[in-house]
């Protein structure tokens, strides 16, 4: 570790890792509720364990991205980090607001946390993936706020890469396109209309540009390969993410009742979509298979792989299956969507702070990479987590199209209940999957904790630090 400074990144991972295993238990107990209603019912209702699940995976991704900002930028720049101090304040700021907000789900009726929480003043609650208290949200600004100007005073005031400066653009639109968040129109088309600026800009557009940049500085750092030809994949990849990304936006709109023209504009950019993500499998590939060195951390470029895969599995193959105007006007809607969302988000998001914290934690613990045995468990939970989310998506995409032929297909269609009891097998078999997914967490983290004898770095003839 060449700053000190880096150091803050280890806090911020392991309050990642901690909500994740969060999230992956309030996932799990859903999973029982698909197939036994009542299962934990009236101390955890199904409404309440899906708010915990997915505000608890927004929560701790974002504490991925930080911290990875925070292990990164240092370096990158080539100086200290411009206010460790107030990285630490932000940090435990963040921790305290994103558990009393899970708190609050768990033990406040919603409409009473509203009511306390003054939602009265400036309504922004009772939205999907957008359940914060408005207290909770401008904490959320204040937080990324305060983050951004450290990374930004950081890099602008230090050496500028082409890593930091994407990442920075990326960091940015996460902070603008939440504001949107705060706005709440009374029509029903334009909530949704903006709703989406918050919900798809932030995982279709400028977090892709965050993903992008921390596996390339990950592929340079375990590969040795140039830079310079780094850089010129990133250039290529955020390009084609930004530009089909933004429009892209347009299938969301197709059946909200927005104009006619987003149909085509949805489909034709939603069909480009896919192809930053097999940009980015060839470069990744392309990068391991030239590399210069024989990093020690295997298990690192393992994750680095998974990602390219997996996001462009779940972000492109999966997302466009159900993206096109004809098509979607059948699935919008079913379990095709979670598949899609579940695969998509494990393959982009958690896969990359995954590999970020696989390469850097080793080194903020005064070594290179873990050891043999570490490695070997860590290698065992990425196949059980890659594996079963695959399971996962695999059953969900059944029940899509179970779903779609009774409900929606057929000349007389199926009410939604009785189409739910033909699935229950399926969603029995998604439960099981998912608990192999949490052994593989399980594992992960017992990792961390493994004894066992160091590894030795193998270096080529022809490597060059970076």
């Amino acid at each position: 570790m060449k700053y000190e400074s880096q150091s803050i990144a280890k806090m911020y991972f392991i309050a990642a890792i901690g909500l994740f295993i969060g999230q992956i238990l309030f996932g799990a107990i859903m999973g029982m509720q698909y197939v036994s209603g009542d299962f934990l019912f009236p101390e955890i209702p199904f409404n309440v364990a899906r708010m915990v699940h997915t505000n608890l995976l927004i929560v701790w991704l974002l504490f991925g991205f930080m911290g990875s900002a925070y292990y990164l930028v240092p370096e990158e720049s080539g100086r200290e980090l411009y206010a460790p101090w107030l990285a630490k304040l932000m940090f435990w700021i963040f921790l305290a607001a994103g558990v009393l907000t899970i708190l609050g789900y768990l033990l406040v009726p919603y409409a009473t946390l509203a009511e306390i929480t003054m939602n009265d003043l400036l309504p922004t609650m009772g939205r999907e993936f957008l359940e914060q208290p408005t207290i909770a949200k401008i904490g959320i600004v204040i937080v990324v706020l305060a983050f951004l100007y450290n990374i930004g005073m950081t890099i602008l005031t230090g050496r500028k890469t082409v890593i930091t400066l994407v990442l920075l653009t990326g960091l940015v639109g996460l902070a603008v396109f939440f504001l949107f968040a705060f706005y709440v129109p009374d029509n029903l088309v334009l909530d949704k209309y903006f709703w989406w600026f918050v919900v798809h800009l932030w995982v279709e557009g400028v977090w892709e540009l965050i993903m992008a940049s921390l596996l390339a500085y990950v592929l340079i750092k375990v590969t040795g390969v140039d830079r310079e030809v780094v850089e010129k994949w990133l250039y290529i990849i955020i390009a084609m993410a930004l530009i089909s990304g933004l429009i892209g936006t347009g299938h969301h709109f197709f059946w909200i009742g927005a104009p006619d023209y987003w149909q085509w504009l949805g489909s034709v950019f939603s069909a480009i979509e896919p192809i930053p993500f097999v940009m980015m499998t060839l470069f990744a590939f392309n990068v391991v298979k030239n590399r210069r060195r024989e990093h020690p951390n295997k298990v690192a470029v393992l994750w680095a792989l998974g990602t390219a895969v997996m996001a462009l599995l779940g972000a492109g193959v999966w997302g466009f299956l159900h993206t096109l105007a004809p098509v979607n006007y059948y699935t919008h809607g079913t379990q095709l969507t979670a598949a899609h969302g579940h695969m998509a988000f494990f393959g982009a998001y958690v896969m990359v702070v995954l590999t970020m914290i696989s390469y850097s934690m080793p080194i903020m613990r005064g070594k290179k990479a873990a050891n043999v045995n570490a490695q070997k468990l860590e290698t065992l939970s990425f196949w059980l987590m890659t594996i079963s989310m695959s399971f996962i998506t695999v059953f969900l995409t059944i029940a899509g199209f179970i779903q779609v032929y009774w409900q929606r297909y057929i000349d007389n269609p199926l009410p939604f209940m009785v189409v739910q009891d033909k699935i229950e097998t399926v969603y029995w078999l998604r439960e099981i999957s998912g608990l192999v997914f949490l052994l593989g967490l399980i594992i992960y983290v017992y990792s961390f904790f493994a004894k066992g004898e160091d590894v030795v770095e193998v270096v080529k003839d022809n490597a060059v630090t970076s």
